[in-house]
């Protein structure tokens, strides 16, 4: 092999073996619409790179200089014709874009099982029912307490007050209904200004005025906030037979507010974080079941089966 024969394949192994580097790195980026290639760059590095290499003082002569133009330009379109050959970087993108949708369906699910996890924890320091302080609906020594966490201004909690009432008249005593307050921020002063009214409807009238005070703003408010005008909180008690002067001194006193934000606290502390927010507590064992939102109907009937089962 001639002198010439030698130097041009040392400098065509060269140019290959830096072209070949250059498309595995390319291989290894990760390609999306946004990060298309730049011919001019791409280019522009890949002459640096090799006419380095090359001239190193050994293997090229005055008289036997590269043309550094046709030298690029010759391995720019070698490398760009691999890259854009049709199905290459779509399939590259496509391969992108779904590896970083399931990266995040896989966090959105982590995130999730661990809340849920968390809640389900929480969930065990809902504090047991107290006949004396709760407002309890059916029999008040019920197996199952269906403790409810809920804001009148709610339109969820309005549509599920039906359901929480079919419940306990579907179980026929082993079930009890006790409702606490969970006024949501947004949806004040409305809110907590009706819960305390109906602790002033319990306080003058007992529990059985409690439900029926409770029934007519649930009926009547149109709820998010300003659905029932807090002028006619008094007379709403009238109405249900209650004296009314007392009862705006009491709801004036804001002697129930505490109370309300009591019970506020204790559903946080408990994995309540929306309304209607149930804890279903199993009053012998102590068991807690937490189910959020407006479940129907059924949902709750498989779970207090569950937990009915050594009791039949």
């Amino acid at each position: 092999m001639t002198q010439k024969e030698l130097i041009g394949a040392i400098i065509l192994a060269a140019v290959l073996i830096s072209a070949s580097l250059v498309f595995v790195a390319l291989q290894m980026r990760p390609s999306t619409p946004q990060q298309q290639i730049d011919e001019v760059q791409l280019s522009q590095r890949i002459k640096e790179d090799i006419l380095a290499e090359l001239k190193n003082g050994e293997f090229i002569t005055q008289q036997e200089q590269i043309d550094e133009v046709q030298l690029s330009q010759r391995i720019k379109e070698d490398i760009l014709t691999e890259l854009k050959n049709g199905e290459f970087i779509r399939q590259q993108v496509d391969a992108g874009v779904e590896r970083y949708i399931q990266k995040q369906r896989e966090a959105q699910i982590k995130a999730r099982e661990e809340q849920e996890r968390a809640a389900r924890e929480k969930a065990k320091n809902v504090r047991p029912v107290d006949k004396d302080r709760d407002h309890i609906y059916g029999n008040p020594d019920a197996v199952i307490s269906f403790i409810e966490y809920s804001d009148f201004e709610c339109p969820y909690c309005k549509t599920f007050h039906l359901t929480a009432k079919k419940i306990i008249e579907a179980y026929n005593g082993k079930v009890n209904w006790v409702y606490r307050h969970y006024p949501l921020q947004f949806h004040n002063p409305g809110a907590q200004k009706q819960a305390e009214a109906s602790e002033c409807a319990a306080e003058l009238g007992g529990n059985e005025a409690f439900w029926k005070y409770s029934n007519f703003l649930y009926e009547r408010t149109t709820s998010n906030g300003k659905g029932f005008p807090l002028e006619q909180l008094a007379p709403l008690a009238e109405e249900i037979g209650l004296d009314k002067q007392k009862f705006q001194e009491c709801l004036d006193s804001g002697k129930y507010t505490e109370r309300v934000q009591n019970d506020l606290a204790e559903g946080a502390n408990s994995g309540i974080s929306g309304t209607p927010g149930t804890i279903l507590r199993h009053n012998k064992t102590g068991e807690v079941k937490l189910m959020t939102g407006a479940q129907p109907f059924d949902a709750f009937k498989a779970e207090l089966d569950r937990m009915l089962q050594n009791e039949q």
